[in-house]
């Protein structure tokens, strides 16, 4: 293998759906290069549709327990999370730049800034506050309370393959939403590496899953026409 990890459980090939590392329904890959000189980094899943309906569906149901748990306890999920990103910075520095060809010095700050969403987002998701609102009439008082919105899809980009990811996944798991992502088929190794490590933090399964693939009108389409997913 061309990339050499402390921790070479960081380095994932299969999508991640429902707290499940999976090769897909039809077992098919794609290949990840490296930008750079064209070298083969690893043959990663290469998932569609019905796959991305099915992680859509999980997201649903891990949902229910999820916003009702307490925004402290939501916050302490992604506190953890934000701990083993730094804990792992030269690991995800080394995944990005082999896969998406920014130098180290860039690579290993763009986890430090990735991890940042995590923390801000953890302490801004317990003053997710509501607001009192005048009325005409003196005898009543108009009040609105903010609620989990329901299952959010992401699809994020090459070229911020790591805080493109968590400024999304971030403050949609600090208020209670679940949320399905397709990272781009150039730099998928990096947000498998984030979903590892959400794992290892504690987060329930289901709650973020990630959807690899080369198909990006096949799950980008489920993503946009499925009813479940609200944002």
């Amino acid at each position: 293998m061309a990339i050499q990890l402390n921790d070479p459980g960081l380095l994932k090939t299969q999508a991640y759906i429902d707290g499940n590392w999976t090769d897909g329904f039809e077992g098919k890959t794609f290949a990840v290069t490296n930008p750079a000189n064209g070298e083969h980094l690893a043959d990663v899943a290469d998932l569609g549709a019905a796959e991305t309906r099915q992680a859509i569906e999980a997201a649903s149901r891990a949902m229910k327990e999820w916003r009702a748990l307490s925004a402290a306890s939501r916050s302490a999920v992604l506190e953890k999370w934000h701990a083993l990103l730094l804990e792992n910075q030269e690991d995800l520095a080394i995944l990005m730049t082999a896969e998406q060809g920014k130098p180290m010095f860039e690579s290993r700050g763009e986890v430090a800034y990735g991890a940042s969403y995590l923390k801000w987002f953890a302490e801004e998701g317990k003053r997710v506050y509501g607001d009192i609102i005048p009325t005409p009439q003196t005898d009543r008082r108009g009040i609105a309370i903010k609620q989990p919105v329901g299952v959010v899809a992401a699809i994020t980009p090459w070229n911020f393959p790591n805080a493109m990811i968590t400024r999304k996944v971030a403050p949609a798991l600090a208020v209670g939403c679940a949320i399905v992502l397709k990272p781009a088929a150039e730099t998928p190794l990096s947000a498998l590496a984030l979903a590892e490590l959400a794992e290892r933090a504690g987060l329930p399964a289901g709650l973020f899953s990630v959807v690899t693939g080369s198909d990006a009108p096949a799950i980008g389409g489920e993503m946009t026409s499925n009813p479940t997913v609200k944002k």
